[in-house]
């Protein structure tokens, strides 16, 4: 098992070296990796189960996760949760709907910007959008954790750098039939549903819309900014993606 367990790793090491994207790749590794050792996943041991599990859970996500209260009034430490936050999710599906926005996004946009530029990109605008959160929920207790915001500026910056790249989009009340739409239509689409949705949520902890928004219109500005309209591609390769009720 441990001899599968490393060539899995070589060879997942060595299909990120090779690829034209590897931050984005490295990115989502590191996020599987944390989430399948930690207690989220259920699949190690060391954690126990039942009650135990459960208690670890909490532990870990207020441990690494944003606490809102904690990180305006408690230890400087605090202070670096947005950032340690980015790379723990609270299931399965979390994970992965995550995951596969970074994956059908992130590549082209890192493509554009450089590794370096990229990932530096990524982080920073995943530590805004999270601080925005939590500056609007101040007095929240409760810990905030995930990717979202990070990718949702990546799809910021996709939409300007590629409004013309067609996505294949799983639509629900279109009985789930792929249709292939411009990145003009879809990402603009994907954020006034996160409009409305932090417009019903409740007040407090939850699904991150507001997160959602700052990372996406960081990511856009940034792209706007930098790159300006002389580098702006206006039309791209296709781009699978998947857009339905599994939101980053």
């Amino acid at each position: 098992m441990i001899r599968n367990w490393s060539t899995a790793t070589g060879r997942t090491l060595r299909a990120i070296r090779t690829s034209p994207a590897p931050m984005t790749y490295a990115l989502i590794a590191l996020c599987c990796l944390v989430f399948v050792t930690g207690p989220a996943s259920g699949l190690n041991p060391a954690y126990g189960s039942g009650d135990a599990l459960l208690a670890a859970q909490r532990a870990y996500f207020r441990h690494w996760g944003v606490v809102p209260a904690d990180l305006f009034d408690g230890p400087a430490r605090e202070a670096l949760t947005p950032i340690t936050a980015l790379f723990v999710h609270g299931s399965w599906v979390h994970l992965l709907g995550n995951m596969l926005f970074l994956y059908v996004f992130g590549a082209m946009t890192e493509e554009r910007m450089g590794r370096v530029q990229f990932t530096l990109f990524y982080v920073c605008c995943g530590y805004l959008a999270l601080l925005g959160y939590a500056a609007a929920n101040a007095t929240a207790e409760q810990s905030l954790v995930g990717a979202s915001g990070a990718i949702s500026a990546v799809l910021g910056a996709f939409l300007y750098l590629f409004p013309g790249a067609r996505v294949t989009s799983l639509l629900p009340f279109l009985f789930f039939l792929p249709l292939r739409f411009p990145a003009w239509v879809v990402l603009p689409f994907w954020v006034a549903l996160q409009w409305l949705a932090a417009g019903r949520a409740p007040q407090g902890p939850g699904v991150a819309y507001l997160a959602h928004l700052v990372g996406f219109s960081l990511g856009f500005v940034f792209a706007w900014v930098r790159f300006g309209r002389a580098t702006r591609v206006k039309a791209a390769p296709a781009t699978p993606a998947s857009e339905g009720e599994n939101q980053p």
